[in-house]
């Protein structure tokens, strides 16, 4: 399915406005509150409860690369992550959201697979994210 979900329209769509994204620091904070009113809106719960974990994380890594307190993140890893959020914002994509259960399957697999292909950058910056609240803490 991933491989159908990265080739579909919907998906390079994504990944064309992804490129605008990334140079408009606004633009990043607005689609990262998008995401998070999604989130809230679905609900996820129980074995979906970890995916929400994970776009919380992809939030968070937007957000840090966007205030300029996280630089380690790799431009193409950065365009992924944004590609795959306005992909999960968009209501109508390779499968719609409007069709219940099923309408997220492609927005979760679609995060699944991205963070377990980013897996180096990600665990780069939950120690860096683990670091700073360290600093800020002490």
């Amino acid at each position: 399915m991933i491989s159908r979900i990265l080739q579909s329209i919907f998906f390079r769509n994504a990944t064309g406005k992804a490129g605008r994204y990334v140079r408009n620091s606004g633009r990043l904070v607005e689609l990262a509150k998008e995401v998070l009113g999604k989130l809230q809106h679905v609900g996820f719960k129980g074995n979906l409860a970890e995916f929400q974990t994970s776009v919380q994380m992809l939030i968070r890594m937007v957000k840090a690369y966007a205030s300029g307190e996280y630089k380690g993140l790799p431009w193409k890893s950065l365009i992924s992550i944004v590609a795959v959020l306005i992909y999960f914002v968009s209501p109508i994509d390779f499968i719609p959201d409007f069709l219940p259960v099923i309408g997220i399957t492609d927005d979760v697999a679609l995060v699944v697979w991205l963070i377990k292909t980013l897996g180096d950058d990600v665990r780069k910056f939950s120690e860096w994210e683990k670091r700073e609240k360290t600093i800020n803490i002490g």
